[in-house]
């Protein structure tokens, strides 16, 4: 028979065959090795269709655990995407011993192409629409070969990637603080690639539903007494598409909306006691009116409420009124404060405040002293009468006081004849 032919190294399924057939009469771990075309000519092999060689001494078949190149299985190499963003990847020859003969050609230019590695493709890589139908996408280094993958993906919301499509989902839910929803309500987006597609359900009433804004669900605000204590609350419009709507109003009228009422009121800030009492309002915070403390200054013990205390008190005690007047107070109270007179010795008066007494004498036509004399009131700022003084002209030595001088007097020495 024909002498097997060792540059194939086949056996009947295309690969090399190790065998162990130590029970024929083999030597374990001998390769046996023949050809197709005698494995087809003598049909089952015996010791006497094929030579047996050890393995190490093959020439194409390397010395087992590793196998030669025509035994290992076939290899897609464009299974690695060994070709840039834009480029197809085609290899045309699986088989192991034929490496590094894919071919990277480009999409945009079939007639670029490159064997063994990524073609030099020159234009838009956006051209294959990378991105999708739903994303923009632009290429900064369209017309630099060298630069691949920086193409950018852009959704409608904003969000970006950099060499691959954007992940475009956005919980509209989530997305915003506070939830879209509102109060009262829970919020689902099924869809997170959609816009205004979330759906809110009321917490009350799970069935009742909106979907890209609020449902219209049943809520009374004041429930939740929102006013405060002493404050009372309405709501007209019970939903929640119409939050902040309560009104809270103080027993004195004042009113606020969507928040609980300033009711506080110092009653005390506009003096109601008076003069030598002390004023105190124990609740301003609240909304009670008329329940201000009046306290004498003189007797913390005489106190009253919602007015004045009526305190014991003589006003002329701290002489209001000044030297040489009187002072007279009818009312000797706290709620009488301000009702003294002081009356001068010439008979002016006043009533809460010290006279103006003063009285020039000398000031009347004609003067008191008549002619020839000089007059002067010494104390004419007080409430003192009769104390002024006629001086002669002709020798001031002689005064006379609340009258005219007696002075000499030649009447010729003025030639009157």
């Amino acid at each position: 028979h024909t002498k097997p032919e060792w540059s194939e190294c086949k056996s009947r399924d295309g690969g090399c065959q190790y065998r162990d057939w130590g029970s024929s009469g083999f030597k374990t771990n001998e390769m046996f090795v023949t050809s197709f075309k005698a494995n087809l000519r003598l049909g089952t092999p015996n010791k006497n269709d094929a030579k047996i060689v050890p393995r190490d001494r093959h020439p194409d078949c390397d010395p087992m655990p590793q196998p030669s190149p025509m035994c290992r299985p076939p290899v897609d190499e464009c299974d690695a995407d060994p070709c840039s963003a834009g480029q197809t990847c085609d290899d045309p020859n699986t088989k192991a011993t034929s490496l590094g003969d894919f071919t990277c050609t480009c999409m945009s230019d079939a007639s670029i192409s490159q064997v063994g590695g990524p073609a030099q493709c020159t234009g838009d890589e956006c051209e294959t629409k990378p991105c999708g139908d739903d994303q923009t996408c632009t290429d900064p280094t369209a017309m630099e070969a060298d630069k691949k993958k920086d193409f950018v993906c852009k959704c409608s919301n904003g969000k970006e990637a950099t060499g691959k499509p954007a992940d475009c989902r956005v919980n509209e839910c989530t997305a915003t603080t506070p939830s879209p929803c509102g109060d009262g309500q829970t919020c689902n987006d099924p869809d997170q690639l959609k816009t205004k597609d979330f759906e809110c359900a009321c917490e009350s009433d799970a069935s009742v539903k909106k979907v890209g804004k609020p449902a219209t669900c049943e809520k009374d605000e004041c429930s939740t007494t929102p006013c405060g204590k002493d404050q009372t609350c309405n709501d007209p419009v019970k939903t929640t598409l119409s939050i902040g709507d309560f009104t809270c109003e103080c027993g004195n009228g004042v009113k606020a909306t969507g928040a609980a009422a300033t009711c506080e009121v110092d009653e005390c800030g506009v003096l109601p006691c008076g003069k030598g009492q002390t004023c105190i309002d124990p609740d301003t915070a609240s909304n009670r009116l008329h329940d201000f403390e009046c306290t004498c200054d003189a007797d913390p013990s005489v106190k009253k409420v919602d007015g004045p205390a009526t305190c014991d008190k003589d006003e002329c005690a701290l002489v209001p009124c000044g030297r040489d007047q009187t002072c007279t107070d009818t009312v000797q109270t706290v709620g009488s404060i301000g009702d003294y007179i002081c009356e001068c010795s010439n008979g002016v008066k006043s009533t809460g405040t010290a006279a103006t007494c003063e009285n020039d004498e000398c000031s009347t036509s004609p003067s008191p002293c008549g002619m020839g004399q000089t007059c002067s009131d010494p104390d004419k700022a007080s409430n003192k009468l009769h104390d002024f003084i006629c001086t002669c002209d002709s020798d001031m030595s002689i005064t006379m006081v609340d009258g005219p001088a007696t002075c000499s007097k030649d009447e010729c020495s003025s030639n009157p004849c």
